[in-house]
């Protein structure tokens, strides 16, 4: 049996569950949250717990039960406390500015990247340099993270460029004069 996947999820007294045997609804103080399940797991709610369960013993049921329940427990926790990515900008002249919808950034290019915040994320831009993106979808906020990284990745010489907070850019040694 799976490790993760016979861990019980800690249900909070704010959060609503709702599951039918293809889908599973988590509602909580910070939104809503719904996910399909495979074929061949369940859901029951025992005593204030969440239990994810498989009906047989094959490779890729076992695999998909751990995933599920990992996905399910990320759920609970976004609609109930959140997720959140910091993003730090590091070079001369570069920084960061919300507009509305938009976020503008200034990165040496010849002109400003403008990045579109999708629904149901939250940007602050807290210093010029300083970016925090939160929400309750744990992989759509790391998705934007990830888009907003790969517009100016750091660079090995300088370390110039968009990363997240307290990420170690690994350095290379210039060119040097005989």
């Amino acid at each position: 049996m799976s490790r993760i996947g016979r861990m019980p999820i800690q249900l909070p007294k704010e959060v609503k569950i709702s599951f039918d045997p293809s889908k599973i609804e988590v509602v909580g103080p910070k939104g809503t949250l719904a996910c399909d399940l495979p074929r061949g797991i369940a859901a029951s709610v025992d005593q204030g717990n969440l239990l994810i369960q498989r009906d047989r013993e094959d490779r890729t049921l076992k695999a998909l039960h751990g995933l599920t329940r990992s996905l399910v427990a990320n759920m609970v926790t976004g609609v109930t406390q959140g997720f959140e990515k910091k993003m730090e900008i590091i070079g001369v002249g570069f920084r960061a500015d919300l507009q509305g919808n938009l976020l503008k950034l200034t990165l040496g290019f010849s002109h400003p990247v403008l990045f579109a915040v999708p629904e149901g994320i939250k940007v602050e831009v807290e210093k010029q340099t300083l970016i925090t993106i939160r929400g309750v979808n744990k992989q759509l906020v790391g998705t934007v993270a990830a888009k907003l990284r790969s517009i100016k990745p750091p660079e090995p010489y300088k370390g110039k460029g968009i990363r997240y907070l307290g990420e170690k850019i690994r350095k290379k040694v210039g060119k040097t004069k005989a």
